[in-house]
Formats: structure tokens, C-alpha cells, sequence
């Protein structure tokens, strides 16, 4: 696994009012997002999401009244769905947890969860429609509009 981290995504009580914070600080919302899920470009590659606390919780598996549920998942995006089956494998054979075995998304890509031993939880996914630079950093496009 290459050392990175592409995605950190913030399970959010309200997107909008998640939105419009992070855009007045300062940050620029990619075209990517929709009314459920806003995406930011951040330095070096990295993506910020904003996505609905109960819909991270359901694509995770999980509960939101689960003990241990934080709202908080890093990503680690690959650049193809083999990868992604390869990674989770890798987790789960150095001591993680598998939480939602690999996947077809309803978005068009292909992911799984799981969780390290302290139970912190990564998304291991493969997004063809997000290109990867030389070093794996995502490269949204700009925001629309």
C-alpha cells in the first residue's frame, strides 16, 4: 500500500450548512458534490467530503448509535478495483477488521471498509471517475457554476 491518504470524509448533520462553512473559510467546493455530498480540493491531493452522518454510516456498515462510531473515515483510493481487494486482504491479514467486504458502489466505483486494530476506519475504493496523479493525489475537478 502506498502511504497516503486521499479522502477524509466528515459525516455531517446538514451537507448544506456543512457546505457553506467550509466555503466561508475559505475553501473551494469541486463540481463533483451533489446535494448529499459536497467534495473539497485540498493542498497535496487531498480531499475533504462532507456526506450525511447516517448515509457514512450506512455505506460503512455500520450504526450510528454503535459504540465507536466517530462520523470520521480516512480513504486510501486506488487506481483500480483489484487494488481495492488486494488492500482490504492486506488490512485484514495485518491484524484489521473487515467491515464491509469490497463492493460495486451505487456511485460506479467499487470499495470496502475496514478498521485497524484501534477500530479507526479507512474506505480502501477504487473511483474511475477521479484521476491520480504521479503520487496518488486526487485531482477533483473544479467546482461548476
Amino acid at each position: 500500500m502506498e502511504p497516503r491518504i486521499s479522502l477524509i470524509t466528515l459525516g455531517v448533520g446538514d451537507v448544506a450548512t456543512a457546505t457553506a462553512f467550509y466555503e466561508r473559510i475559505g475553501f473551494k467546493r469541486s463540481g463533483e458534490g451533489n446535494a448529499e455530498v459536497s467534495f473539497f480540493q485540498l493542498n497535496g491531493g487531498l480531499v475533504l467530503a462532507l456526506w450525511g452522518r447516517e448515509h457514512l454510516a450506512a455505506d460503512m456498515g455500520s450504526d450510528i448509535r454503535e459504540a465507536g462510531f466517530s462520523g470520521v473515515s480516512l480513504a486510501h483510493n486506488t487506481r483500480s478495483a483489484l487494488e481495492v481487494d488486494r488492500l482490504v486482504a492486506a488490512f485484514v491479514a495485518a491484524g484489521g477488521r473487515l467491515l464491509k467486504a469490497p463492493e460495486r458502489t451505487f456511485w460506479g466505483g467499487y470499495s470496502g471498509y475496514v478498521a485497524d486494530p484501534e477500530g479507526h476506519v479507512w474506505e480502501i475504493a477504487h473511483n474511475p471517475f477521479w484521476e491520480l496523479d504521479e503520487t496518488g493525489g486526487v485531482k477533483l475537478p473544479a467546482r461548476v457554476g
